[in-house]
């Protein structure tokens, strides 16, 4: 079973007869299924163009405020206020702590509060946070800017999926997901250039160059939440930016069979129940996936947190680390997105990372073993890829595999909840007295992502058997609940 299980049944929206007669056919039809492409074009590029490049500008900011501390430690950081290692890394896991606290109440109070407020008034107040980190001046200072940091940040990941869930249908998510994820392998890339640009300011206004990267990157986060407060919008009846027919199909695509196998209207209508969050946490997927992803996001973090610092002990500058850490962040970029078209041409999640898993697998293997510099850095484009390409279809499964709006909230943030607490992970175990091989850091990572792949394959079996034992009438007492215990909703593996 999927999880907690009722004999509630749910009620169904009223009006589905009145709404099949008002509906032209061909262009919007909830129940037929008939698809006008010229419609769905249109629809899909005016998301994918007002939409998508606000959440991927959203999460660039989110990631470059979270690890410019990684660039700002090469410029001093740590010297000027006094810090000690242990103190740095003290700091980032603060930062996680408050971070994983705040995923699962924003993603419940995501739908009161209505995304188009709620995501940009995140990033305004994270972006004034991170500004501010480029004043600081003690160590009781540095956590105190660390931990509100993650609490604002923290909502904004699961907030994201549970939005996109809302305007894109299920076999459409990956490849989105995909687009605004790439942002945060681009921002390890632009944020290593444009942290070097900074560098040049050094000591203009009587501030250090690494006080410059805080208060210019917390800058260009409070413009571009300001920017999406405006243009962002709740839900695609909500979108001025579509005509009256295209509003019209863009919600009936969603209601459409195959759309979400789980009655959106019903979700539009749907009421706060305690038992849809406990469907959620006492969801086997949920904590297969999470904890796989566990693994992947101790990679991600330590990559990003440290690759800098793991270039510069190869033997280069500070500058040229910067540099040189930009082009694996590249090569990532455009594999991720590979492989989250890939994911939704043929509709697969777990069995994607199955594939995509073992590259990252080969790269830390050899990172931790091997004494060659050029190899050591070739490395690297191995990890990167293999740790983001597997991250689109990983945050779309979980949603994808749930139904009824509070559960879908729940899985989501709680998915994400366990696997940020591997920022725990990768703030420790890269101590400076292990460089330049950093062996144990590399074995833990090796060891995480090596348990995901056989978690991640746990998972995929489990979807399976769940469809069988659907297509063998074993869920047939659940048929007309509309969410995803109902015979008709198939799980994606």
């Amino acid at each position: 079973m999927s999880g907690i299980e009722t004999d509630t049944k749910p009620p169904r929206a009223d009006g589905d007869a009145e709404e099949l007669e008002n509906v032209e056919t061909g262009k919007m039809a909830p129940t037929s299924g008939i698809v006008d492409k010229k419609l769905e074009r249109s629809v899909l590029w005016k998301l994918d163009t007002r939409v998508l490049p606000l959440l991927a500008l959203l999460f660039l900011c989110s990631f470059f405020d979270r690890t410019n501390v990684g660039n700002a430690r090469l410029y001093g950081l740590q010297a000027e206020i006094g810090i000690t290692d242990h103190q740095y890394e003290t700091g980032l896991a603060v930062f996680y702590a408050t971070y994983i606290f705040g995923e699962i109440p924003s993603n419940l109070i995501l739908k009161k509060v209505t995304p188009s407020i709620w995501l940009p008034c995140l990033a305004f107040v994270w972006g004034i946070v991170a500004m501010s980190t480029g004043f600081i001046k003690t160590y009781s200072h540095f956590v105190a800017v660390r931990a509100i940091l993650g609490l604002c940040e923290g909502g904004l990941l699961p907030g994201m999926i549970l939005y996109l869930s809302s305007i894109y249908r299920r076999g459409e998510l990956a490849i989105r997901i995909g687009v605004f994820y790439t942002s945060a392998s681009l921002s390890g890339a632009f944020s290593g250039l444009i942290a070097r640009g900074i560098s040049e300011l050094d000591g203009r206004g009587g501030l250090s160059a690494w006080r410059w990267i805080f208060v210019i990157f917390g800058l260009f986060t409070i413009t571009v939440g300001f920017t999406s407060f405006w243009l962002l919008p709740n839900n695609v009846a909500s979108a001025r930016f579509f005509k009256p027919e295209e509003r019209e199909y863009a919600i009936g695509r969603l209601r459409a069979p195959g759309a979400s196998d789980g009655g959106r209207e019903q979700e539009e209508t749907e009421r706060f129940a305690w038992s849809e969050v406990a469907r959620g946490v006492f969801n086997l997927q949920t904590w297969l996936s999470a904890s796989a992803y566990f693994g992947i996001l101790s990679g991600l973090y330590s990559f990003g947190l440290f690759l800098p610092t793991i270039i510069r002990d190869l033997g280069y500058t500070a500058n040229e680390a910067q540099l040189r850490s930009v082009i694996p962040y590249a090569v990532a970029a455009v594999s991720t997105l590979c492989t989250a078209y890939l994911s939704d041409r043929f509709r697969v999640r777990g069995i994607i990372m199955l594939c995509s898993l073992p590259i990252a697998i080969i790269g830390y293997a050899v990172i931790a073993n091997t004494h060659s510099t050029s190899v050591k850095y070739g490395m690297t484009f191995l990890m990167a890829t293999g740790l983001y390409s597997s991250v689109p279809p990983v945050l779309g499964w979980l949603s994808n595999n749930s139904a009824g709006h509070y559960k879908r909230a729940t899985t989501s943030a709680l998915q994400l909840a366990i696997a940020n607490a591997g920022g725990f992970v990768a703030v420790f175990i890269y101590p400076g007295k292990e460089k330049p091989q950093y062996h144990r850091g590399h074995t833990v990572i090796l060891g995480l992502l090596t348990a995901g792949w056989f978690l991640v394959l746990c998972n995929v079996l489990h979807c399976w058997k769940i469809n069988r034992d659907k297509a063998n009438g074993k869920y047939d007492k659940y048929k007309g609940y509309n969410d995803d215990r109902d015979p008709m909703f198939k799980m994606v593996l």
